[in-house]
């Protein structure tokens, strides 16, 4: 199987800087979902392995999925040898679904696990409100905000669903507020060209204007894309890294990142190539 970490990866996946933020985009037919899982597993796998990381020190992760429930996550993650329901009992890591109960009754909303919180409500008051409990959660009694990753998948759904409750500003303004209360965050969000280019309805003119504003905010972009020539055997798609407007030309976090494109390969068994053209 290929490597769980693939090695032209590494330097991305390492915990980014403090009040920093990274944008995974996707297409369909390009999902961001084998990143994700990757990120995770550097930062969970990574910190409890250390030797040198004391247990008030580690770091700690919020996960926030829009479009997948945590059954999913957990059987992807195992994959790669990480359990995310260990981490989740000793309280390095924890799950909120906003998907399986936001518009279902109360009686009929999943039962949850340690670590799981189900969103009951598209209203940003209430999404607010979970993930910032599940991050005091994990911060513990120690209050530091220091060791917290914050992970959004698909945030840009709200959008969708939520009709006139949320709009781009609002969200914008939600995640600002989340981002104070954790060392970084990791936020994915579609970038299809039907989402991002018409601009004729609502949700076309607030998808494009949230998804334009946080790339502005980002330090980072790994966006992923279909093949141009078209669909392949042996390649999945392509992840082109671009460094954002807010690291500045002086700063460490610059010489650090490359801004290249790369070729990835997503196996049946969950494993993942990365590789430069020509290879």
């Amino acid at each position: 199987m290929a490597s769980k970490i693939p090695p032209l990866l590494e330097p991305y996946l390492a915990l980014p800087p403090e009040a920093s933020l990274i944008l995974l985009t996707n297409v369909l037919g390009a999902s961001t979902n084998w990143l994700v899982l990757r990120f995770l597993h550097s930062t969970l796998a990574t910190s409890s392995n250390s030797l040198e990381v004391h247990p008030e020190d580690e770091t700690k992760v919020v996960f926030v999925s829009f479009l997948r429930d945590f059954a999913f996550w957990k059987d992807n993650a195992r994959r790669l040898g990480l359990d995310l329901e260990k981490h989740a009992a000793k309280k390095s890591f924890a799950f909120v679904d906003g998907l399986s109960g936001l518009f279902l009754p109360k009686q009929q909303r999943p039962a949850v696990g340690p670590g799981e919180t189900v969103l009951s409500s598209p209203s940003l008051t209430n999404v607010s409100e979970a993930i910032l409990k599940a991050i005091q959660d994990v911060r513990g009694s120690s209050g530091a905000k220091g060791n917290v990753l914050l992970v959004v998948d698909q945030l840009d759904l709200l959008l969708a669903v939520a009709g006139n409750q949320v709009g781009a500003v609002n969200l914008e303004e939600m995640l600002a507020g989340l981002r104070e209360e954790v060392h970084s965050a990791i936020i994915t969000v579609s970038a299809d060209h039907p989402l991002v280019s018409a601009l004729q309805t609502p949700l076309e003119t607030n998808h494009a204007s949230f998804l334009v504003n946080i790339a502005h905010q980002a330090d980072f972009i790994m966006g992923l894309r279909l093949l141009d020539s078209g669909t392949a055997t042996d390649v999945s798609g392509v992840v082109r890294v671009t460094i954002g407007d807010q690291v500045a030309e002086d700063d460490d976090f610059r010489r650090k990142i490359d801004e290249r494109e790369l070729l990835y390969f997503v196996a049946g068994d969950g494993g993942v190539r990365v590789f430069e053209r020509g290879q």
